[in-house]
């Protein structure tokens, strides 16, 4: 098949989260099955150009009609690791992409809206003719609108669509400006409910809610994710959408990259480590004791590695780092606060514990530095208060990092409690998870987590190397994928 996706972001050379990674991985393993892949992004000018090989001028006269008139672009080509990429340029005096961020303006509505309609129009007019568009999150929901209205009569009308919502949070809202610039100009058409108009707001769009009408299917990111925004109240107002739509509609759990997360190829730990032989991890936590000044001693690392906002939990983060302390463990921390008041938060307690042999707190984010702690710590908090699917405790199930997860989301599709869970027998459990927000279900859990490694490490290192025998590569979703389209091609 020849697949073409269509994205705001591919890892590493545009990554401003877990999106990123889904696209490169998802596109890798899909090329290691044999099938054309192509990404078409956007050509940011703070993109990590030192990522890219080869990159030149591959079409230097696309028109792009928007509004009465087209805007002149260029479309560059390289490789990501591997990947062969297309990078829009608009020449424009909007400078779309040329803002030194990804994501945070005003009128990000109208640029993405804008590459969604170079992107289309590009396949167009270069001749490409993919079996399969896969598209991503709001930033791209009006390519199915675009295409379907538009250019399936220009040429495309074969090219059949997946589209994968990364996190109903964010959906993109837009009103008759983003009909008219794109060209879909019919204002009653398109404001009735069954097509784009928002489910609560009777006066705007919904680019996401466009392209789970217009896609012929739709996933995201781990089935029980999908269960929560169909059924629960994590579709933040798409749940009947959804309803309506609910024969095309699925979760695929994302996978990881075991080329990058691998204790066995760990280029940043001291020394590599498998489920063959787990001795070697005593050096990486040694190592991360030494890099991050905590006190050597007999006591377990429990570590939290991820963004700081409202959906990760941070009250939660906030109270396991004083619980571990209080239960004779050490907490490192890594992870960028992403609001104001929390950035406030986290600072003051950095300077508070800032004497703490038993506690570090990284306000910042360090790839590198990463790796160490996912090699080093005994266990790994995840009290997300929502996660789609999370890539936290897939990783740190790899490096026999024991997870201690809010049961949520993809965590709920990737760990399963040493005590409780009674889908998987004894010997295939791999973490702990507790279900409610409040602090005495974290508590809970951690004291098991904490009490086993404790009194019972024998016991602790089976649960280690349980996890570690769990794949959570692109294998499973890859073939996941793979399967849909196939299916979609031949509706």
């Amino acid at each position: 098949m020849y697949i073409v996706q269509i994205a705001s972001e591919c890892a590493p050379v545009i990554k401003a989260g877990g999106l990123g990674d889904v696209v490169y991985g998802l596109s890798r393993e899909l090329e290691t099955r044999g099938h054309t892949v192509e990404i078409i992004l956007p050509k940011y000018d703070c993109m990590r150009y030192d990522h890219i090989w080869g990159l030149h001028e591959a079409y230097n006269d696309l028109w792009v009609p928007w509004y009465d008139a087209a805007i002149h672009c260029t479309v560059y080509c390289g490789w990501v690791h591997g990947r062969l990429c297309f990078f829009i340029e608009p020449h424009s005096e909007d400078f779309f992409f040329d803002r030194g961020i990804y994501y945070g303006h005003k009128d990000d509505n109208m640029r993405f809206a804008f590459f969604s309609k170079a992107a289309l129009q590009f396949l167009q007019q270069s001749g490409k003719r993919p079996d399969i568009l896969h598209c991503h999150d709001w930033q791209t929901g009006l390519v199915p609108v675009m295409l379907y209205e538009i250019y399936q009569w220009h040429g495309l009308g074969n090219v059949r669509v997946c589209y994968t919502i990364h996190n109903f949070k964010h959906q993109g809202i837009g009103g008759t400006e983003v009909l008219w610039a794109t060209g879909l100009n019919q204002e009653s058409y398109y404001f009735e409910y069954d097509r784009l108009r928002d489910n609560f707001n009777p006066f705007v769009l919904n680019f996401m809610k466009g392209g789970i009408v217009y896609s012929n299917h739709v996933t995201t990111v781990s089935p029980h994710h999908a269960w929560e925004a169909h059924l629960g109240e994590f579709g933040y107002g798409l749940g009947h959408t959804l309803h309506q739509h609910e024969h095309k509609f699925s979760g695929v759990l994302n996978g990881i990259d075991y080329d990058v997360w691998n204790p066995e190829i760990d280029r940043y730990i001291p020394e590599p480590f498998s489920k063959a032989d787990l001795t070697p991890k005593q050096l990486s936590k040694k190592a991360l004791r030494e890099r991050l000044w905590l006190q050597h001693g007999d006591k377990p690392i429990i570590a939290y590695i991820g963004r700081f906002d409202d959906q990760k939990g941070v009250h939660l983060v906030h109270h396991a780092i004083y619980y571990a302390l209080h239960r004779n463990a050490q907490f490192v921390l890594l992870g960028s606060p992403t609001e104001e008041g929390i950035a406030a938060w986290f600072w003051h307690e950095k300077f508070f514990l800032n004497n703490n042999p038993d506690v570090h707190l990284e306000l910042s984010f360090n790839e590198e530095l990463s790796h160490l702690i996912y090699a080093g710590a005994d266990m790994i908090v995840v009290p997300s208060n929502f996660e789609p699917c999370g890539l936290t405790q897939m990783i740190g199930l790899k490096y026999g990092t024991v997870p201690i997860v809010r049961g949520v989301g993809g965590l709920v599709n990737t760990v399963f409690d040493r005590d409780y869970d009674t889908t998987h027998p004894s010997e295939d459990r791999n973490g702990y998870v507790f279900y409610q927000t409040d602090y005495r279900a974290l508590e809970s859990a951690m004291d098991r987590a904490i009490g086993l490694w404790h009194h019972y490490p024998e016991d602790f290192e089976t649960l280690q190397l349980q996890g570690m025998a769990y794949d959570y590569s692109w294998n499973h979703p890859g073939g996941d994928y793979l399967a849909i389209y196939e299916y979609i091609r031949h509706k």
